[in-house]
């Protein structure tokens, strides 16, 4: 009988046989993950460390930002067992296609390219992972890496301007290494967060977390900053908090604040994103996103000098 250590040099290929051909096969992904990722300009994960906090309405409405200002822009959904990119473009419906070279991206709002799991599972059925229950932290940590190995070497993208990343909740512990040594030229880490004490003490953790691992944080969204009311269009608060505070002591940018908007956020649950530019939370987004633009564009401008 196999005992628990046997099983643990199973599972990182300790003892598998010549013919298996593991370490071929992970090289020819690698291969592939570079190949895709080589038509790909700018590459960026969306990480908060906290739930809730709203980090796929950031990275929505960056995408969509981007897309505005007429780039070539694609969504990797790496939540895999909660994504909810796709619901919230009104994109439910959606299958990936295979074509000759691989999974063709589904084309969502302003031609924006999007991979999900929920393009393969029905919407409400859950992920199962099957593997040896008695090892599962570890098998299930080398079964959600995979998975994202394949979205990333077998989905056709094309040449995009950004690939921005939303990273599922709790990322600190476990996401950001596989997805730094997952994506070849990761240009850095965009940080969501509440005022709250409780969201920005999680999240200072997840950025040292990062920091330690080697990914570069970009800067700091302040989300639900406030509360707008639809009524009479003014902004209250929400939070005694102040996300300032938190990026002067990491010395990061903060590169905006967005309060809860109803209007916004009930469009996008029905999965009928507001296009609007001229909505006020909208040009709030706008703001955020050429700051990110400008950021990525001075940092791309240094390496090449160095």
């Amino acid at each position: 009988m196999e005992t628990p250590r046997d099983l643990a040099a199973l599972v990182h290929g300790l003892e598998y046989s010549d013919s298996a051909k593991v370490i071929e096969q992970l090289d020819a992904l690698s291969i592939r993950v570079q190949r895709r990722m080589a038509t790909i300009r700018h590459k960026v994960v969306v990480m908060s460390g906290k739930g809730g906090v709203g980090k796929s309405m950031t990275t929505v409405n960056l995408a969509l930002g981007l897309a505005r200002r007429g780039h070539r822009v694609g969504i990797l959904d790496v939540d895999l067992n909660g994504p909810c990119v796709s619901a919230m473009l009104g994109m439910r419906d959606h299958r990936l296609e295979l074509g000759p070279d691989g999974a063709v991206a589904a084309e969502g709002p302003l031609g924006i390219k999007i991979a999900s799991m929920s393009f393969l599972i029905r919407p409400t059925e859950p992920v199962r992972w099957k593997g040896p229950m008695d090892l599962s932290p570890v098998w299930l940590g080398l079964q959600e890496m995979q998975v994202v190995r394949e979205l990333l070497s077998d989905v056709v993208w094309g040449e995009l301007d950004y690939l921005i990343a939303d990273l599922p909740p709790g990322a600190a512990a476990d996401k950001p290494p596989v997805i730094a040594g997952l994506i070849p030229d990761l240009a850095g880490a965009l940080f969501v967060t509440t005022p709250s004490e409780v969201a920005t003490e999680v999240v200072y953790k997840s950025i040292g977390y990062a920091r330690d691992l080697g990914i570069r944080v970009l800067g700091m969204v302040e989300n639900m900053s406030g509360y707008r009311c639809p009524s009479c269009d003014q902004t209250h608060p929400l939070f005694r908090g102040d996300s300032q505070l938190l990026c002067d002591a990491l010395d990061l940018p903060l590169l905006g604040r967005v309060p809860f908007d109803p209007t916004l956020a009930e469009t996008f649950d029905q999965g009928k994103p507001l296009l609007d530019r001229e909505h006020p939370t909208l040009r709030l987004y706008d703001q955020i996103t050429e700051r990110v633009e400008t950021l990525l564009d001075y940092r791309r401008f240094l390496s090449k000098e160095l």
